[in-house]
């Protein structure tokens, strides 16, 4: 298990490069934590890392927002489930050919679709710790 703290806005550029020096080939990444807790802003500065030259915002409302590293050419997928009711809505909108497409994926509030994450998803859980600082806790593969 590896433990990323994020100090304060100014040091979460360095705690995204640990991030992603840390994903070794890993392509699906679930977020776990309560709002407000920093999951968008911590998926930006990791896009950003990427090579994003795109504004991340959190798709709460479009569910998924695309975007493409200008550095890899990679494609990468940020989704937020938070208004999912079901998972069958899930499965309307193709999150399986999303899930399959090798792109990377960054997903907030995956526990509205448990059932559908594939084996290999590697859970993240966010918490905010006294002081303001942040803890991201990789728990699994």
């Amino acid at each position: 298990m590896k433990e990323i703290t994020i100090e304060n806005a100014e040091n979460i550029r360095p705690s995204a490069a640990g991030f992603i020096a840390g994903m070794k080939g890993k392509k699906i990444f679930a977020f776990e934590g309560d709002m407000g807790v920093g999951k968008t802003t911590f998926i930006r500065a990791v896009c950003e890392a990427l090579g994003v030259e795109d504004t991340v915002n959190s798709p709460t409302f479009s569910i998924v927002n695309e975007y493409r590293s200008q550095t890899t050419g990679e494609l990468i997928y940020h989704f937020d489930f938070y208004r999912i009711n079901r998972t069958s809505e899930a499965l309307d909108m193709g999150v399986d050919d999303y899930f399959d497409s090798g792109a990377l994926c960054f997903i907030e509030w995956p526990g509205k679709i448990t059932a559908l994450l594939p084996e290999n998803t590697v859970h993240i859980k966010m918490e905010e710790q006294p002081g303001g600082s942040r803890k991201l806790t990789v728990l699994s593969p």
